[in-house]
């Protein structure tokens, strides 16, 4: 390709609203351009690195023996509410109607169309198990769209379904694409791992969620360096203390704490450990009864943990607060309180205590010295409540868990007869009876991959792409090419044959200053470049650097080929 014949479009510095250094450079580098509101044109260059990802999972997709097929992105209201998910889904579905004022939705996913298609298509277990994918445009309406197409409202999504006539069956696929995602980021050249993560919304019974590896992640996993141990944060469970509880050794104590809200404060206040104190939450489960939750100080309460615990958990409100405790925000806690009302809830860690520290519910009160049994009753249940942190025993008992960030780009669940039961997908077994068909779902954010992969792989100076993203393998800058007939002839020559060896090469020959081209082509993360000069083929020699080499090295003209296909080789 030839830079005066495509369309390279940098930029000196990002738009003030790019906050991720993926989208800063995604924008500096001109891959992509904002539309609006979480929307983005893939430009000339972003396109080229959306469609070598894309390749790349289609490849491992079609080796894995999954077929390709294409479904509407346009999908009819019936079906969603077929499967319950038409209001459940939330404000993130798009929905619009047509002239007929009959109602769509923009689809978010695919598993209600997949399911519709199944039903039609699959009717005896001779045709199973059978997974189908598409690589297609999805929409959810985020309600902040930020950070570039990490957060995207329009995004680009490899999406695939699989059918089975039983779970054994469904395990061998699910495997096939644990290791076909595998297969897939590691030729995409990413750090990512692997992890036990929650269903979530999809449901199921199993998933596991594929991160690449960056400071910059929204996903913290926890992990063993010990062993294989390694989860989503979200999952990872907080073993219960070793230790049995103390005795009783403090006598409960009012004490005065005016304005310390926090257990931090507090702590700080009464200059004991943060691990001395509990913080308490109120809340209401899914039948409107009020459940208190206790956590000790220094830990933080797991969303989805307590979601699981305790059936449409949700904080209570002012006016269920004030109803249940009266006005003592800041000030709860769980002595003294109507247990005939109020449901206690205690962490795995808070259990193990003897002489904490709890909000007296009396403002600006707080009591020390409290123990179970002695000065309130036992919890009503005791439950891994907490997110773990660094240092937390590793559940399987193997070490100490460490804490890293991660970008999610992929995400398989073992879905079983969660949509398939709702949408009746069913076939005849081998015994002649209808069966309900056992279900995987396995997604990839191909546009996303593109985004993490820059945050992964980025200096000072710009993208570093990885051999399998970039938009160009090797870049070819020849100097003052407009004015040595020379350089002119060398660049020619080695473009040539670098595109009859298959070598995926961009010859900048625009008429631009020698600084210019060299600051593109470092901004946009072409893994390797030569620069041709007069002088240097004056010694019969030009120019050879990798994007993450210090330093070029000067190469025989002509060994340049062979240098080049040595270096493509080993990354």
């Amino acid at each position: 390709m030839r830079a005066s014949q495509f369309f390279i479009s940098t930029l000196k510095e990002a738009p003030g609203e790019a906050e991720l250094v993926s989208h800063r450079l995604m924008l500096r580098a001109g891959l992509i351009r904002r539309l609006g509101s979480g929307l983005y044109t893939w430009m000339p260059l972003g396109l080229r690195v959306l469609r070598k990802v894309e390749g790349v999972v289609r490849d491992e997709m079609n080796r894995a023996g999954a077929l390709e097929l294409l479904m509407p992105a346009v999908q009819p209201a019936e079906l969603w509410q077929e499967s319950g998910r038409w209001e459940q889904f939330g404000e993130q579905m798009l929905k619009i109607s047509d002239r007929h004022k009959r109602e769509f939705c923009f689809g978010p996913t695919h598993e209600e169309v997949i399911c519709d298609v199944a039903r039609r298509e699959l009717r005896s277990y001779r045709q199973l198990p059978v997974n189908y994918y598409q690589i297609q445009t999805k929409f959810r309406d985020e309600i902040r769209p930020r950070f570039g197409v990490m957060r995207a409202r329009e995004f680009l999504m490899k999406d695939a379904y699989s059918f089975h006539e039983d779970f054994a069956s469904l395990q061998i696929t699910y495997d096939r694409m644990y290791a076909a995602y595998s297969a897939i980021f590691s030729r995409l050249g990413l750090v990512f791992r692997a992890v036990a993560a929650d269903t979530g919304a999809i449901g199921g019974s199993g998933s596991h969620e594929f991160h690449v590896l960056a400071d910059s992640g929204e996903d913290a996993i926890a992990f063993c360096p010990d062993s294989p141990y390694i989860a989503n944060v979200e999952l990872a469970e907080a073993v219960a203390p070793a230790t049995a509880r103390p005795a009783p050794a403090a006598a409960l104590t009012q004490v005065p704490t005016p304005g310390k809200t926090t257990c931090a404060d507090v702590a700080a206040f009464l200059q004991i450990d943060l691990r001395t104190t509990v913080k308490t939450l109120l809340g209401m489960d899914g039948e409107g009864r009020a459940v208190m939750l206790l956590l000790r100080g220094d830990h933080e309460l797991n969303d989805v943990k307590a979601g699981k615990r305790i059936a449409g958990w949700r904080m209570a409100t002012e006016a269920e607060l004030i109803d249940l405790l009266g006005a003592v925000k800041g000030y709860m806690g769980p002595v003294g309180i109507d247990r005939s009302r109020i449901r206690v809830v205690a962490d795995r860690a808070v259990a193990a205590l003897g002489d904490f520290v709890v909000g007296a519910n009396q403002a600006p009160l707080h009591l020390t010295g409290v123990n179970f049994g002695r000065d309130l009753p036992e919890p009503d249940a005791v439950e891994d409540l907490r997110n773990v942190v660094a240092g937390d025993p590793s559940p399987d008992g193997a070490g100490a868990l460490e804490l890293c960030r991660g970008i999610e780009v992929g995400h398989i669940f073992q879905l079983r007869t969660k949509y398939s039961e709702a949408l009746q997908v069913t076939f005849l077994d081998r015994t002649g009876k209808s069966t309900v068909a056992e279900m995987g779902c396995y997604g990839i954010g191909v546009s996303r991959v593109v985004a993490a992969a820059i945050e992964q792989n980025h200096d000072e100076r710009g993208i570093i792409f990885p051999r399998a993203l970039a938009p160009f393998e090797v870049a070819i800058i020849p100097m003052g090419l407009s004015r040595s007939e020379t350089v002119r002839e060398a660049a020619e020559g080695l473009y040539a044959q670098l595109q009859a060896a298959g070598i995926d090469v961009l010859i900048d020959d625009r008429d631009e200053r020698p600084g210019v081209l060299l600051a593109d082509q470092e901004l946009i993360g072409v893994p390797y470049r030569f620069v041709i000069g007069e002088r240097g083929l004056k010694e019969g020699v030009i120019e050879f650097q990798g994007r993450r080499d210090v330093e070029a090295v000067k190469v025989p003209v002509g060994e340049a080929l062979a240098t080049v296909q040595a270096a493509l080789a080993g990354n």
